[in-house]
């Protein structure tokens, strides 16, 4: 089974399970599928998070290919010369935002450990859709038709707009003859094309030419550039193992902090429609993105307390924090065994992002989380590809009250992600849940959600996705417009949360375990299917005004 952000890369993940490839054949798959047909949210000019499991040795496997900062980067990168940030538009339409791309060293490892079939063999379903064409969706159209034209490199203003400036409708079909080639060369020539010789020297003179805040990309940022293997980030909640990604994504150690603040708590008995369950949702959300903008960063850089994070005496602490009948005052982030001296850092916003699960017919589960960060990233673009604008995801700042951000800029340095590619398992140690979502900051919510909707309130995988959404990564909570949270406002007030109604741009994916079969779950709030070799797409029920929503 695949679950994906579009049908058409689903069918190609599919195309490849029927050729008897595995879960990480298939991911490779979609993943060059979504460059193709999403190429605003994710592609080869981007990078990504991968949570493999193998159902043979019953191990989990993590893949870091976060996009990297140039080595010429350093502290000031994102400082004007009047030694303020630039403004955040500006930044991310520039060449400054560009890390060197990593999902194709995703592909590459993921196939390298797990793959079965041809390293070739798995492009071709994404080299058909560009040289045959494909159809302009209208959650594509809506995305291309918010984006200004002079976001976009003269080609992608020509591929993706009309003479008028005016985004191209609904069903006209997009041929990429440029990335259909450069995926040729690719799948025959392997990733080193890509990274090498005049891709790389293509990707380098586009940033260091940029019109806005030239990069200092040197060929070498590219040749240098790997994909990291580690170890994930386990614990339990309510005796199911949980499993995500370690830093420098912040989702697998923040998913789990906050679940476990929330453990003492009966969530199964207060309910998924209870105003005191969803209050406490927040004020362990608040609580644990607190720390996440304080202590997470790349652990290549800089110490991160991850052990001290999850300790049972310092969640106990946070725990206590907590009250059924009130809203904290004020939220700090805590003092973990292990922390160094750290600055609280302000979330910048990503929507670029992707999710996709899928499952082979020998148990192996592969979770990604694919990005180039903002919608079409830094808009920048070379041999068929957006370029994407992670960089931004950094501090802006490099120092606060005389301490140096943990997530501040330095060469060669992956900046802080709230990717959360998650695998759960029940309490016999047999996988439950695969599941991941895009939508920036949001993301770790999503998939903490979910966990608590299959576990305490014993929802479906699909139920749970679709359930609505109450955020609050600071004192400020927002309500999902459209959804039953919507109407638990004036119940939440009265517990004194800080809460407005307002649309959230979530897409989670995810498959399940039951009675041991398989059952895809994707988000109703996109245009995400899950698919099962039969090659049918099982599109959820739409929940209120939410599908297609352009801020997604």
């Amino acid at each position: 089974m695949v679950s994906a952000a579009d049908p058409r890369a689903a069918a190609a993940g599919i195309e490849i399970l029927k050729q008897g490839g595995t879960a990480a054949d298939a991911a490779v798959a979609v993943m060059a599928a979504l460059g193709v047909v999403e190429p605003g949210h994710s592609g080869i000019g981007g990078g990504g998070f991968l949570v493999y499991y193998d159902a043979k040795t019953k191990k989990v496997s993590t893949y870091n290919a976060r996009e990297a900062a140039p080595a010429a980067a350093d502290g000031n990168w994102f400082l004007g010369a009047d030694g303020k940030p630039l403004p955040f538009r500006d930044a991310i339409n520039s060449g400054h935002s560009v890390g060197v791309p990593g999902e194709l060293r995703l592909m590459e490892a993921a196939h390298r450990e797990h793959g079965k079939l041809k390293w070739a063999d798995l492009f071709q379903p994404a080299i058909t859709y560009a040289r045959d064409g494909w159809a302009i969706s209208p959650r594509f159209y809506n995305f291309v038709s918010r984006m200004p034209a002079s976001f976009f490199t003269p080609w992608a203003t020509d591929y993706l707009k009309n003479p008028d400036g005016t985004a191209k409708p609904v069903g006209t079909v997009l041929k990429n003859p440029e990335i259909a080639d450069l995926y040729t060369k690719i799948s025959t020539v392997g990733p080193g094309y890509f990274y090498t010789g005049p891709v790389a020297q293509n990707i380098v003179a586009t940033v260091n030419g940029s019109a806005r805040h030239p990069s200092k990309m040197t060929a070498g940022d590219l040749t240098t550039y790997s994909a990291r293997e580690g170890q994930p980030v386990c614990g339990t909640y309510r005796g199911y193992k949980i499993c995500g990604m370690g830093a420098p994504a912040s989702g697998g150690v923040i998913v789990l902090e906050i679940l476990k603040q929330l453990e003492r708590f009966d969530m199964a008995k207060l309910g998924k429609d209870s105003p005191v369950a969803w209050h406490l949702f927040a004020e362990s959300s608040r609580l644990a993105y607190a720390d996440r903008d304080t202590w997470l960063g790349d652990p290549q850089y800089v110490q991160v307390p991850i052990a001290g994070l999850l300790a049972k005496d310092y969640i106990a602490k946070r725990s206590a924090l907590i009250s059924e009948t009130s809203t904290m005052a004020s939220v700090e982030p805590g003092m973990p065994a292990g922390a160094p001296k750290r600055v609280r850092a302000d979330l910048q916003p990503e929507h670029g992002t992707s999710s996709l699960t899928v499952v082979d017919a020998a148990g192996n589960v592969a979770q990604a989380t694919v990005t180039i960060e903002s919608v079409f990233g830094s808009g920048l673009t070379t041999n068929g590809i957006f370029l994407n604008n992670e960089l931004t995801d950094f501090d802006f700042f490099p120092v606060k009250d005389g301490y140096r951000a943990a997530n501040r800029v330095e060469g060669g340095k992956r900046p802080r992600s709230s990717m959360s590619p998650t695998i759960v398992y029940d309490p016999q140690g047999k996988v439950r849940l695969s599941i991941g979502a895009a939508g920036g900051s949001t993301i770790i919510a999503q998939v903490a959600k979910a966990i608590i909707g299959v576990v305490d309130w014993k929802l479906s995988a699909q139920d749970a996705i679709s359930m609505g959404l109450l955020y609050a990564p600071t004192l400020n909570a927002v309500a999902e417009k459209g959804t039953e949270r919507e109407a638990m406002v004036p119940a939440l007030q009265a517990l004194g949360e800080k809460v407005v109604v307002a649309p959230l741009g979530l897409k989670a994916n995810a498959i399940e375990f039951v009675g041991g079969t398989s059952r895809g779950a994707a988000d109703p709030r996109s245009e995400g299917v899950s698919m099962g070799l039969d090659g049918k797409a099982v599109k959820p029920k739409p929940i209120g005004d939410q599908v297609n929503r352009p801020s997604e």
